[in-house]
């Protein structure tokens, strides 16, 4: 797409029908046509057209807005960390109770994410602090929890434990993976006692809750650091708000599990902006850990 065909992008009149009406775009496909892949996106918040080289700056937030963008695993560690040494990274699981069409939807989220699970995995600096890091994925069935994932982190606590290493896991997931059943939820206690021993050992955990958190994973390792950190407006905990004003019907707070009031409830010691997380994460380490920054 050259300079004439962007600026008729988005300035031609009448809209397309992402924007509200069937008149076609500029390529001539017609109502369908939406934003020209990898050069804007639109926030889903206010819904906003923002070039994707401006919310890269931006770190991921809308500028018009300042809603938080999802970020995919390996953009948050690429805003986050240095040195980054990836580990497991074979692992993928299968299809433990033989659910029907879960083989291949396995197999098209990896081939559209490029990942083989929903968590990546591996060692890192954080402003010269090394440590072990894990980053779940959304774009994988929103991270939610299956055998692979539990696997993965549970290595890596393990991993961190015998190297005498902190570690920083960014959490983001809907909870367990209902086509693993059983076998999910078994990853709770799995990783639970692999953050257990780790911190036997005498060793470091923070944890950074992003939107969202639920599910099993806040029931287990999200929840057991020694320090909880979360993003602003992430939606945190077990049940979702609609769940829970069923179950009891009533109507419930204003910001009801959000970052801001879990905060305010004592189950989040500190809410930190996006752009400051790479500083923030890095005093916590140079604080608690100072031999990791040889």
């Amino acid at each position: 797409m050259n300079f004439e065909d962007l600026k008729r992008f988005f300035l031609r009149k009448p809209k397309n029908a992402l924007e509200g009406t069937d008149a076609p775009a500029p390529d001539g496909r017609g109502g369908d046509a939406a934003i020209p892949e990898k050069l804007a996106e639109k926030c889903e918040k206010c819904g906003r057209i923002i070039l994707s080289d401006e919310m890269k700056e931006n770190f991921g937030i809308c500028p018009k807005c300042g809603h938080y963008k999802k970020l995919s695993a390996r953009e948050r560690i690429s805003l986050c960390a240095e040195e980054f040494e990836e580990l497991f990274a074979e692992e993928a699981g299968g299809n433990p109770l033989g659910f029907p069409g879960y083989d291949e939807k396995l197999a098209a989220l990896r081939a559209k994410t490029g990942e083989k699970d929903g968590v990546v995995c591996g060692t890192a600096r954080i402003g010269g602090a090394k440590c072990a890091l894990f980053s779940m994925d959304y774009r994988f069935q929103m991270g939610s929890m299956g055998h692979t994932v539990g696997e993965k982190i549970t290595k890596l606590f393990e991993y961190a434990t015998e190297q005498s290493l902190p570690v920083v896991g960014f959490v983001l997931s809907g909870g367990a993976r209902m086509q693993e059943g059983i076998v999910s939820l078994m990853q709770m206690a799995k990783t639970s006692a692999a953050v257990a021993k780790h911190g036997e050992a005498g060793l470091l955990y923070i944890s950074v809750l992003t939107d969202p958190t639920t599910g099993g994973v806040s029931a287990s390792f999200a929840f057991e650091s020694d320090i909880i950190v979360a993003e602003k407006g992430s939606l945190i905990g077990f049940a979702g708000p609609r769940v829970i004003e069923q179950t009891i019907r009533q109507k419930l707070p204003e910001g009801f599990q959000r970052a801001e009031f879990l905060e305010k409830k004592g189950f989040v010691d500190l809410i930190v902006e996006r752009r400051e997380m790479k500083e923030k994460l890095a005093q916590l380490l140079k604080l608690h850990c100072a031999e990791v920054t040889a």
